[in-house]
């Protein structure tokens, strides 16, 4: 490797949130570890075990529950040897909250100790002062380390007593381990040494670690260099799509140029051709950003289990990482043989053909051809190495899109357009080469020994706009410790800067979290409401439950009180973008209400004559102060403006039969429309037309409930389950 990567401090470990356990969010309690390496509290992972499998809430993997239970899981002796340097600084008497001495009550008889001014590393207790020079003159114990108690609570001796610690035996409770028996891989107390194992050959602590740590720390090293390889392979990711932005982008110009010049009959031809360039960029731009969320993921894995493992070898006992090394072993040894990357994708690079001076109408005078980008004398040699004689270009002729009919190539028509993939076939004409009826062929092209060489990019001609897409950022659950049942998220909104405010109708409770999912408190609410449907106005939070609107302030104390009408089973709220303002769905009609509590105005959309026709389940406000409501009445999406004018309603066949659900605007105004029964998240623009899946079951959704778009930029999806997904939202020009 180029670089090594600093190894952690004992100080760094013990200041981080290495000590927290993910779940439960406070100290390690019982630390068990899984075969990922993350570790959790022992309660925590049998809350996760759902029909013999646990999943770690980190890195998504499912591991098996043995069948003694969560229990038998590897127990994290090295965060429990930490555990006992954080415990050590805390106070020693419950009720005055001082330290007292150990020795006092078993010397002195006395029921307390006085106070402590000294604490000794070997025993692990706080002396007084008497006891402390006692403690040096005895035979026995003179060699102890004495220190200030002062000092130790500073964490000045933290090196030194980490030292000094010693693991004690769970057989045996006062014995320290200090043999590892070869043929069981066990560690050994004196007393364990003399009983089954007295035949066994068994090395001291130290030769055993000096023993394996080296295998260990090769292991260590491969996953490293693969961590290199990612890094290398994202950058020729991002460098490959930059280049055919630029490709794109000239191409682009010179069509525009072309257009000029020719007869205003051909301008429908100039459309088409910019229309197969956006598709191409398009295409080759979520296939990159998939492939680059792929290789985020091995990263994070990788580097979670390198860091684990790094701060063991660093920081852990011996008897701490003897008892870790064959889960270490075992999960490096997963990583470093895991197909890590397939090298980067190469993109196909549109080039423009003129054929100037045709004067037939029919006659297409601009066209795309396609060829690949010349490899590198570097990357010639990287392919030429694994090739293995024959025809250099094996293996890549099935992905080129293909010539049609000999004497000349004709163009797509715009039906023919619409195709996904490129066919081989009569109708598909686009070619790859400079002119027709000639092919290029690729030189030193040759299949790799180790990894299979990554698809070409071909475009993909389904829409010609640049869409929105999106790239998940994180997940987290919404159930509390103190929840007595599932929650069942009926309502989100933004709340104050990056954080979602979660009406749980279940635990009738408005939980705040942060995007990436800090818990961070409730907002009160009178005793004995459900919120359904919320919103966050300046200062306020504005909600409704059991027929009513109320507005109350970050403290829980109600500001006013509306009754809503009893013909709706649910109101939906939603907060104008002024901030001072909220809207509700009210029996087909919506009603506006000012912060201070006064009607502002109330509008059926689409005039009266729609009264009784519309049902308006879910509600949001774009950035512009339209409306948009899902009607179950009518079946569709309505969008409208501040007076109520329907500006376009939706009842296409995307919505696949379904009953429309929650919908979300971004800054651009793109609508995102949740359909439950089908698992999807769709995308309208903001004149009504839709524009096909955002997500789907692949995404991870699972039944989703409600949306909210946080800063214009990121959906927040919430599933039955009470699982929150954060997506952003991409955009090809950001």
């Amino acid at each position: 490797m180029n670089s090594k990567v600093s190894s952690p401090t004992l100080l760094e470990a013990l200041s981080s949130d290495f000590l927290a356990c993910k779940i439960c969010l406070e100290q390690l309690h019982t630390p068990k570890t899984l075969p990922c390496l993350h570790t959790y509290c022992q309660d925590c992972l049998a809350q996760l075990d759902i029909g013999g499998q646990v999943r770690c809430p980190e890195c998504r993997e499912v591991v098996p529950v043995p069948p003694e239970g969560v229990a038998a899981f590897k127990t994290n002796f090295f965060v429990n040897g930490l555990l006992d340097l954080v415990k050590a600084r805390a106070p020693g008497d419950v009720h005055s909250g001082k330290p007292t001495c150990a020795l006092c009550p078993l010397v002195g008889g006395k029921s307390s100790g006085g106070p402590a001014t000294a604490r000794c590393l070997d025993c692990a207790d706080d002396l007084c002062q008497a006891c402390a020079d006692g403690h040096r003159c005895s035979r026995q114990t003179h060699k102890h380390r004495v220190v200030d108690l002062v000092g130790y609570r500073a964490g000045w001796y933290d090196e030194e007593a980490r030292e000094r610690q010693a693991s004690q035996c769970p057989q045996h409770p006062g014995e320290a381990l200090c043999f590892f028996c070869q043929p069981c891989s066990q560690l050994l107390c004196k007393d364990c040494r003399l009983g089954p194992h007295i035949d066994h050959p068994c090395l001291p602590l130290v030769e055993a670690v000096r023993s394996r740590k080296p295998g260990l720390e090769e292991l260590l090293a491969g996953v490293d260099n693969n961590l290199v390889e990612l890094e290398a392979t994202r950058v020729a990711e991002k460098e490959a799509l930059a280049l055919l932005r630029e490709q794109a982008a000239s191409v682009g110009t010179q069509v525009e140029e072309a257009a000029e010049r020719i007869l205003k009959s051909l301008l429908a031809q100039k459309q088409e051709v910019l229309g197969q360039l956006r598709a191409l960029v398009e295409a080759a731009e979520e296939a990159t950003k998939e492939r680059l969320t792929k290789i985020a993921g091995q990263e994070q894995v990788a580097k979670a289990a390198a860091a684990f493992a790094r701060r063991v070898l660093s920081l852990g006992l011996e008897a701490e990482i003897l008892s870790l090394e064959g889960a270490i072993t075992q999960r490096l040894r997963q990583l470093q043989d895991s197909p890590w990357t397939s090298g980067p994708t190469r993109c196909v690079l549109p080039h423009l053909e003129l054929h100037p001076g045709l004067e037939d109408k029919n006659c297409h005078l601009l066209r795309l051809s396609f060829e690949e980008p010349k490899q590198s004398q570097k990357d010639q040699g990287k392919d030429g190495a694994g090739s293995q004689g024959g025809d250099e270009t094996q293996g890549l002729e099935d992905d080129r899109p293909k010539t049609g009919r000999q004497g000349g190539a004709q163009p797509l028509t715009p039906k023919e357009g619409k195709a996904q993939n490129l066919q081989e076939d009569d109708e598909v004409l686009i070619e790859r080469g400079n002119r027709p009826n000639k092919k290029k062929k690729c030189k030193g092209r040759g299949k790799s020994v180790s990894r299979e060489p990554s698809p070409i990019l071909r475009p993909n001609l389904e829409g010609s706009g640049l869409l929105p897409r999106p790239v998940f950022s994180w997940s987290f659950p919404t159930r509390m410790p103190g929840d007595k049942r599932s929650p069942r998220i009926t309502g989100l909104c933004p709340y104050g800067p990056q954080e979602i405010l979660v009406a749980d109708e279940q635990n009738r409770v408005l939980k705040r979290f942060s995007l990436n999912g800090d818990y961070r408190g409730t907002v009160p609410v009178p005793e004995g409401c459900s919120p359904c449907s919320v919103a966050a106005l300046q200062n306020a939070v504005a909600f409704s439950a059991n027929a009513r609107l109320y507005l109350v302030n970050p403290e829980g104390e109600v500001q006013w009180r509306r009754s809503l009408s009893l013909t709706q089973s649910s109101h939906a709220v939603a907060a104008m973008p002024c901030g001072d303002r909220v809207a509700v769905s009210v029996a087909g009609h919506v009603e506006v209400y000012k912060k201070e509590g006064s009607l502002a105005t109330r509008f059926i959309p689409g005039g009266k004559a729609s009264r009784g026709q519309r049902a308006l389940v879910f509600l949001t406000t774009s950035p512009q102060g339209n409306f948009v409501g899902s009607d179950w009445q009518q079946n569709s999406v309505v969008f409208c403006d501040g007076l109520g004018q329907v500006i376009w309603e939706y009842k296409g066949l995307g919505l696949h039969g379904c009953q429309p659900g929650s919908v979300s605007v971004d800054k651009k105004g793109f609508i995102f429309l949740t359909l439950r029964e089908v698992n999807k998240v769709v995308i309208l623009d903001p004149k009504g037309s839709l524009l096909g899946d955002f997500l789907t079951a692949y995404h991870g959704l699972e039944k989703p409930r409600v949306t909210t778009m946080v800063d214009g930029k990121y959906l927040v999806v919430s599933l039955s389950n009470g699982t929150i997904h954060v997506f952003r939202v991409r955009f090809p020009d950001s």
